[in-house]
């Protein structure tokens, strides 16, 4: 699920002398370590949402660099306040503008360099497949919502390329936005399809349903690797959600 593994990311203005650290990581793959031994004055560490793999080390790489941690969620922070839509953060030069984007989590949020038409995604754009939204946390509405916010940036030039948590960067912004926005009205319309080759009926609690979901997979998600099907299935609950509350 996390495809290379977490990219932190070190933002640091060019001459400056502090950087920013965003989702400084899981402990598993060695991030504190090597963020604590080779970056010198980090100026401030931010989340883009609460899952593990980004924010697992934050706390105790902020305390060994003496800087705060910010993210939306206020129980991640430490020694400053959440964050805001809209806000702009300064550090040593470098400027960065908050979005609220959620979707794959209720807390998720994408990070705008404005001097580089780029976009912070955390997990709400993977640089290779499509993120997972993460129910009951993560909702399909608010994902809609967030994935047109951004593309709303990148139709207007403000955006041109996309800076995942996980996989490559992706230089051509618009095109997976628009892409993102198609497939998932694609699966979308196939769990639809599912639904009514399985004869349930839309109804309020049918992302509840203990078999359910896992039924839906097999049809709607046939192409993908079975060791990706539990990932499926809380999109599909979410998906499920979705339409029952449509």
């Amino acid at each position: 699920m996390t495809l290379d593994g977490t990219n932190t990311w070190v933002l640091q203005e060019p001459g400056a002398s502090a950087s920013v650290v965003v989702d400084p990581g899981p402990i598993e793959d060695g991030h504190l370590e090597r963020l604590t031994a080779e970056l010198g004055d980090v100026g401030l560490v931010l989340l883009t949402h609460h899952h593990f793999d980004h924010a697992e080390v934050a706390a105790e790489f902020a305390r060994r660099k003496g800087c705060a941690v910010r993210a939306l969620d206020p129980a991640l922070c430490v020694g400053a306040d959440p964050i805001v839509d809209g806000e702009s953060i300064v550090v040593d030069g470098l400027s960065l503008r908050v979005l609220t984007t959620p979707g794959h989590t209720a807390d998720s949020i994408s990070l705008l360099l404005p001097d580089d038409g780029a976009l912070l995604t955390g997990d709400m754009v993977l640089g290779r497949g499509t993120t997972v939204v993460a129910h009951p946390d993560g909702q399909l509405g608010p994902y809609f919502t967030s994935i047109e916010r951004m593309r709303a940036l990148a139709a207007s030039g403000d955006v041109r390329t996309l800076w995942p948590a996980h996989g490559p960067v992706l230089d051509d912004a618009l095109g997976v936005l628009d892409f993102y926005l198609a497939h998932r009205r694609e699966r979308l319309a196939q769990v639809e399809g599912a639904l009514a080759e399985l004869s349930v009926s839309i109804s309020p609690d049918l992302a509840e349903d203990g078999t359910l979901p896992r039924q839906v997979v097999e049809i709607v998600y046939a192409d993908v690797d079975q060791s990706l099907w539990g990932a499926a299935e809380q999109s599909v609950r979410a998906q499920l959600a979705y339409l029952a509350r449509r």
